[in-house]
């Protein structure tokens, strides 16, 4: 009986001590990490003020591949949201939830050395009002550095077995952050690191229109008379070709960008039509969207390797290897456009257009909207000339440039703000600038496009 006693006061005496040293241990936790990543504060921002990417640098995926994501809320800043679910227990279920980011996505241009970001979580770790803090500084003799401080703080008020699970924090919570933060500079990597503060992108929702179109290409040295040269000639085919096909051009050229190469530039100059089925060797054909050429087995290789089909031959009513109707030996003809695409304005000479290309691109990876480049290319479209008096530029020629979308939201931040892109009619009452009326390219040259 007396050792039955014994044992009753010892559990007593360490239920005693356990419910002390609760209640000494803090009642909230905080642990953070840090990185310093190469790139512009602003990217970082913006991959960080949506969740479309966040899947690709989450550690969760290491864990369990099969894991699920679902987005929901607004696609970007404060209000986004996301869910997961998984099988693994060390994954398991939660949501995250863009609870704030100061200052504002358009207040963060080079002259901003600061910004923050707070996510709320909800999962099965312990405590109350858990959320991450990504706090950005840049850094670097030219400010071209992001220092990303990522920081997990937790209340766990006087629940004792929340008290006691801070002493595990520098397990799950940290390893998160750590891994994490790790692929986040990983997919930062992909991004050129350009400055796009000063772009002002829409989301158009673009229609099937019928063109006709010419493959061309010149010696990038060749400049913007050279590019001129080609375009013209291209235009003066198409406008040919649609005299004899009985059909009119409805709009201004359009110029769709298959390789902006070191030594060449190849191109195609397309121009929209009047009709959607044309009469061609003989039989009237529907025209129809390009599509990416199919792949066969090399002759003599192996089945795992792959090569281009034959391509079609030249006969006017067939189809080349997208699928395009064959008009004659250089014309083709397809439905083009269609579906959204993220577009932006240059105003200046067309050197300035494969910056811009270079900034929508960017621009696009930082917020998560998916393209393909190979299927669906680059193009701009001349939307007003330069117009000249004598040698003096009275007013610059304005391109509309888009890089077509397969996954995006309506509105991008931009647009959903109703702050406005630019237009040459803002400043038709003044002497043009020698910059763009929108994202201004370092070092614009005299280069072809």
């Amino acid at each position: 009986m007396m050792r039955v006693l014994e044992f009753i006061v010892a559990l007593i005496i360490v239920a005693v001590v356990a419910v002390v040293v609760g209640f000494v241990l803090p009642g909230s936790g905080h642990v953070d990490r840090s990185l310093v990543v190469g790139k512009d504060m602003r990217q970082v921002y913006d991959v960080l003020n949506n969740f479309r990417r966040f899947p690709e640098y989450s550690v969760q995926r290491e864990y369990d591949r099969n894991v699920k994501y679902d987005f929901s809320g607004k696609p970007y800043g404060p209000g986004a949201e996301l869910t997961w679910t998984s099988e693994d227990e060390k994954v398991g279920t939660g949501k995250l939830t863009i609870a704030s980011a100061d200052p504002s996505f358009d207040k963060i241009d080079s002259t901003a050395k600061k910004a923050s970001i707070v996510w709320n979580l909800d999962n099965d770790w312990r405590g109350n009002d858990k959320h991450f803090t990504l706090d950005l500084e840049r850094q670097g003799s030219r400010g071209q550095l992001t220092k990303v401080t990522w920081s997990y703080d937790v209340d766990y008020g006087m629940n004792l077995i929340n008290r006691y699970s801070s002493l595990y924090i520098h397990g799950d919570p940290d390893a998160f952050i750590q891994f994490t933060l790790n692929n986040l500079q990983n997919v930062l990597a992909s991004v050129q690191n350009v400055d796009y503060s000063k772009l002002i992108p829409y989301i158009e929702q673009t229609q099937p229109t019928p063109v006709l179109l010419v493959s061309t290409s010149i010696e990038r040295k060749g400049g913007l008379e050279a590019l001129n040269d080609a375009t013209d000639k291209a235009v003066g085919q198409i406008q040919a070709a649609a005299k004899k096909l009985g059909v009119t051009t409805t709009g201004p050229r359009v110029i769709f960008t298959t390789n902006y190469g070191d030594q060449n530039y190849t191109f195609d100059v397309a121009m929209p039509i009047s009709a959607t089925s044309l009469n061609v060797g003989g039989q009237t054909v529907e025209l129809a969207p390009a599509k990416a050429p199919e792949l066969a087995t090399a002759a003599g290789a192996s089945t795992s390797a792959e090569a281009p089909a034959a391509a079609a031959d030249n006969t006017p009513g067939g189809h080349d290897r997208f699928g395009r109707l064959i008009v004659d030996n250089d014309v083709r003809a397809f439905l083009a456009f269609g579906g959204p695409a993220l577009k932006a304005v240059w105003s200046g000479t067309a050197a300035g257009v494969p910056q811009t290309r270079d900034l929508l691109k960017a621009y696009a990876q930082t917020h998560g909207y998916k393209f393909d480049e190979v299927v669906n290319r680059f193009y701009d479209i001349e939307a007003k000339p330069e117009v000249k008096q004598g040698d003096e530029v009275k007013q610059y020629a304005e391109f509309d440039v888009y890089l077509p979308l397969s996954w995006a939201p309506d509105q991008t931040p931009e647009q959903e703000a109703g702050i406005k892109p630019p237009s040459l009619e803002d400043t038709s009452d003044q002497a043009p600038a020698s910059s763009s009326t929108s994202a201004a390219p370092a070092a614009a040259s005299t280069s072809a496009k």
